[in-house]
């Protein structure tokens, strides 16, 4: 395991060895002794995660705020998709910044988000499963989230927005101001 810092504070990505031969691949996506030696962390994942999208759909941006805020080891089994982290802790060095990062079923990265991170992803592919663990589990009454469009945070989806999909509840998400006018 390899660990590359990003800009933003505490959000890395992960290289895993892959093993491969004329029979394909082998690699070990997670050892919790490993995982805490390459990256300080002392974290213990309670859940996994599994979507299916096609093309242009776009989760996010969300996170669990408070006690509830939720670490996440995200990549993607199938397909593509560009990820999307954004620091909103408060007091941090990149508060308000974000880190995009093109996750595949090929480049086997993983990509760590911090407790306190909004996250997000769109469909690059035709169709994506993509796979996190948290190390919370998700209390509903605690989500919030921001506008992927959001004029502060000038986030390029690789897209346009009109091939984008979004849930009902993503269309009505707020802004980064308002999140952070809330702290």
């Amino acid at each position: 395991m390899r660990i590359e810092h990003t800009p933003l504070k505490d959000c890395f990505i992960i290289h895993e060895t892959v093993h491969g031969d004329a029979r394909g691949y082998f690699i070990e996506t997670f050892n919790q002794r490993d995982f805490q030696n390459a990256s300080g962390l002392d974290i213990v994942f309670v859940q996994d995660n599994q979507s299916k999208s096609t093309k242009g759909v776009l989760r996010g941006l969300h996170m669990q705020k408070g006690a509830a805020a939720q670490a996440k080891l995200v990549r993607v089994l199938h397909g593509a998709v560009l990820d999307i982290a954004v620091d909103l802790r408060k007091n941090s060095p990149t508060f308000g910044h974000h880190f995009a990062i093109e996750l595949t079923g090929e480049n086997h990265k993983q990509f760590f988000v911090p407790a306190g991170f909004a996250h997000g992803f769109v469909v690059l592919s035709e169709t994506a499963t993509f796979f996190y663990k948290v190390d919370k589990f998700y209390q509903p009454g605690n989500e919030v989230g921001i506008m992927y469009n959001d004029k502060d945070l000038n986030i390029d989806w690789k897209l346009p927005t009109s091939e984008l999909v979004f849930s009902e509840k993503d269309k009505t998400l707020g802004s980064f101001a308002e999140y952070a006018a809330s702290l």
